[in-house]
C-alpha cells in the first residue's frame, strides 16, 4: 500500500481508501464545533526546547490535519523556534477550549516537510487571507527593529511562495485529554504504540 496525506492509502488494485480516525480526533472536533468562533477552537501552544536548553512556549494557529493522527501547522523558517525543532524534534501542544471544559495535549515528532509537500504548501498558502500571507512578507523575526524595515499589510494569493514559508507537520504519537465538565474530571490518554486504545487516569 502506498501512503497518502488526508487520511487515506492505495490498495494494490490503486484504489484509494480512508483510514480510520483514531479515537481521539471526534473529541478534539466536538470541542472545536463547542467553542464555535472563539479563537481558542484554533488556537493552541507550542512547547519546544530552546539552544540554550530553556523552555519556550508559544501560541500557533491549527491549520488542519495532514493524515488521521497528523497536526498541520504554519510557521517562518527563519524564526528561531524553527531551528529549535531542528534540535530537537519532540514537542507538546496544549490545547484548551474554555467553553468546551477541555484540554488536549499531544505530544509527537516534527517531521519537516520535504519536496513532496509542496502542493500541501500551496494548499496552505492559497487558504490565508492577504493580511495573513503578508506576515511571510515581513522582514525575518526576533530581530533589532529598523525604522526602514517594510511591513507590507496584503498579498495576494497569486505571489511567489517564499522559502521561509514553513509547514510543520506533527506526527501525534501520544494524547491526553482533561475533561472539566465532569465530577470528577475526566481524564484520559491515548499511545499510538498501543493502537490508540484509551487509557483512563486519576485527574
Amino acid at each position: 500500500m502506498v501512503g497518502l496525506r488526508h487520511g487515506a492509502v492505495i490498495d494494490l488494485s490503486g484504489v484509494a481508501m480512508a483510514l480510520p480516525l483514531p479515537p481521539w480526533r471526534p473529541l478534539i472536533r466536538s470541542a472545536q464545533q463547542r467553542e464555535g468562533r472563539s479563537p481558542a477552537a484554533r488556537w493552541l501552544q507550542l512547547a519546544t526546547v530552546a539552544l540554550d536548553g530553556t523552555p519556550r512556549v508559544r501560541t500557533l494557529v491549527f491549520r488542519g490535519w495532514g493524515g488521521p493522527d497528523q497536526l498541520d501547522l504554519l510557521t517562518d523558517s527563519r524564526s528561531a523556534k524553527a531551528l529549535e525543532l531542528e534540535r530537537q524534534p519532540a514537542i507538546e501542544i496544549c490545547w484548551l477550549m474554555p467553553k468546551a471544559k477541555q484540554q488536549f495535549r499531544l505530544r509527537g515528532v516534527w517531521q519537516p516537510s520535504g519536496v513532496d509537500a509542496a502542493p500541501e504548501r500551496q494548499r496552505h498558502w492559497q487558504q490565508l487571507s492577504p493580511a495573513g500571507r503578508a506576515l511571510w512578507a515581513w522582514p525575518a523575526p526576533g530581530r533589532p527593529w529598523q525604522p526602514s524595515d517594510p511591513f507590507v499589510e496584503q498579498l495576494s494569493a497569486e505571489a511567489e511562495i517564499p522559502e521561509h514559508f514553513q509547514l510543520l507537520c506533527l506526527q501525534v504519537e501520544r494524547v491526553e485529554q482533561l475533561d472539566l465538565g465532569q465530577h470528577p474530571h475526566l481524564r484520559q490518554s491515548w499511545r499510538r504504540d498501543e493502537q490508540w486504545n484509551a487509557l483512563r487516569l486519576r485527574p
